[in-house]
């Protein structure tokens, strides 16, 4: 086999590889047996009583080598965190040779004893040293170290965003906050299943290839179906199919889902995101609203240990309840100094020119007034705050209002400038909702390629007969953000959509 190397340290590591299996070392064994975490360890470790832990089994990463003469200091990384090894050249004469081969990202099974070295740390005197997994390249060099005050220094820190994000198993191993930000992000989820199946609802799943995309305004990816030669889109949305089981008599149904949405990406975007969507059967918008409140309130609490989630600055968000709530309209007006609920479409453009709020000529009056919102009153709805009662135009799957027929019961949520969440009073009159996909099918005529397709199988399902309903959408990327503190939603997506690098070529289908 030939192969090129891209540098001299990996051309070493493959000569090292050459030579262990030389000297009879696999290095690429089928497994180890562990017996204990470095958390485990590092927890339970007694100096009145290190019998417990006489006789254990360790494995990791070596992420930091002190060779010392006839003797040699190791730390390992496992899924826990870090553990040092220590290892002597008399005792194991030919595992410590079989160490001179092995570097910095090697990863290693220790079996030996526990004690404390003279320096304080907590440390696997080894019995036994066996290469799991040679390494061939190697990692990003990062050096801690511990000042007086006992704070950890970091020195060469991989914090390259691109390479972190189209290298994220690099990531993973050198950033330990990296693995905890996902372990929350994974956790957060659990909570929000514990928190609806508690309550009876049932988790539900649905198709990600559709004949017709629904449920959102939003462009779809397009695929092909080469069996039935008919085109497929992948989902923007779970709404259209959520709403049939509660058609069917489900009365509690929620999904946790993939969505595909061919759009832009930036630090709130990706074209590839999870949503979770809930309905729930005799329920409306203000039900939904102090559910809404329930959960988050629960869930902040069980990940972080208490309501309050961060801005990317570090900033505490108190989760308070009640939230504030504020009328959409009533919020535009605000921001503007003038009342915007009797003009025009035309009346309205100006309007965003004048505010410096970039809209296309041709823009819808919905289009309008959500640019409106979006530019002059979300960047300052930092608190939780329910935006409510959205025009009929801006939202065609929603219940009329049930005070003001020109407006829906709608709400969307707001925490730290960013939209989590959005829910209704679910529309169930077929001829209302079919009236409101005509008025989306003359916007796609017009130009909007975001409006929403008229789906004859739904209206269907709506005229078998659909309960008062509550629906609810969160975005899980979002809140995960909120949960963490992280700046973008890349930072909470283990793979986000990348750009392919020069090296990279597509496969011909």
């Amino acid at each position: 086999m030939s192969i090129e190397f891209e540098n001299d340290q990996i051309r070493r590591r493959y000569e090292e590889l050459d030579e262990l299996i030389a000297r009879g070392v696999e290095p690429y064994p089928h497994s180890f047996d562990r017996t204990h975490t470095s958390r485990q360890i590092l927890e339970t470790f007694r100096d009145d009583d290190p019998s417990p832990l006489a006789d254990v089994a360790v494995a990791g990463r070596i992420m930091a080598i002190r060779r010392m003469g006839k003797a040699t200091f190791f730390h390992i990384q496992d899924a826990d965190g870090k553990i040092q090894c220590y290892i002597k050249a008399d005792e194991l004469p030919s595992q410590y040779e079989m160490l001179r081969l092995l570097d910095i990202g090697d990863i290693v099974g220790v079996r030996g004893f526990v004690f404390r070295t003279r320096a304080g740390e907590i440390t696997v005197h080894a019995r036994l040293l066996a290469l799991l997994c040679k390494s061939l390249r190697p990692l990003p060099v990062v050096k801690e170290e511990r000042d007086e005050h006992g704070n950890v220094i970091v020195h060469d820190a991989f914090t390259d965003k691109e390479q972190r994000y189209r290298r994220r198993y690099l990531d993973l191993i050198v950033n330990s906050h990296v693995r905890q930000t996902f372990i929350q992000r994974s956790r957060m989820i659990t909570a929000i299943r514990r928190f609806f199946d508690e309550r009876g609802w049932l988790e539900v799943e649905t198709p990600v290839l559709q004949p017709i995309y629904g449920g959102a305004t939003a462009r779809p990816f397009v695929t092909h179906l080469n069996a039935l030669d008919m085109p497929l889109y992948l989902r923007i949305a779970d709404e259209l199919y959520l709403k049939r089981l509660i058609v069917g008599g489900f009365e509690g149904v929620y999904e946790i889902s993939k969505n595909f949405r061919n759009e832009g990406i930036d630090r709130m975007h990706n074209p590839e995101f999870t949503a979770l969507e809930i309905y729930v059967a005799y329920r409306d918008y203000h039900w939904l609203m102090d559910m809404t409140e329930e959960l988050l309130v629960t869930v902040t609490s069980q990940v972080r240990g208490e309501p309050t989630l961060l801005r990317a600055d570090g900033t505490g968000i108190p989760l308070e309840r009640p939230f504030r709530r504020v009328r959409l309209l009533d919020a535009i007006s605000d921001a503007i100094g003038q009342r915007i609920e009797s003009l025009s479409r035309e009346e309205l453009y100006t309007l965003c020119r004048r505010h410096d709020v970039d809209v296309a000529p041709s823009a819808s009056k919905a289009k309008l007034i959500d640019e409106l919102f979006s530019t002059l009153v979300q960047p300052t709805l930092v608190a939780p705050t329910f935006v409510t009662d959205h025009p009929v135009e801006m939202s065609p799957l929603a219940k009329r209002h049930r005070d003001d027929p020109m407006l829906v019961e709608r709400f969307e949520l707001y925490i730290g400038g960013m939209e989590i969440a959005n829910a209704f009073s679910e529309l169930n009159d077929p001829r209302d909702q079919r009236q409101r996909f005509e008025e989306q099918a003359r916007l796609r005529a017009g130009g909007d390629d975001e409006a929403m397709v008229l789906d004859e199988d739904f209206l269907m399902a709506l005229e078998v007969g659909m309960p008062p309903t509550a629906g609810l959408g969160i975005g899980i990327d979002r809140l995960a953000m909120l949960m963490t503190g992280a700046a973008s939603i890349r930072d909470v997506i283990l793979f986000p959509l990348m750009r392919p690098e020069h090296s990279q070529r597509p496969i011909e289908a």
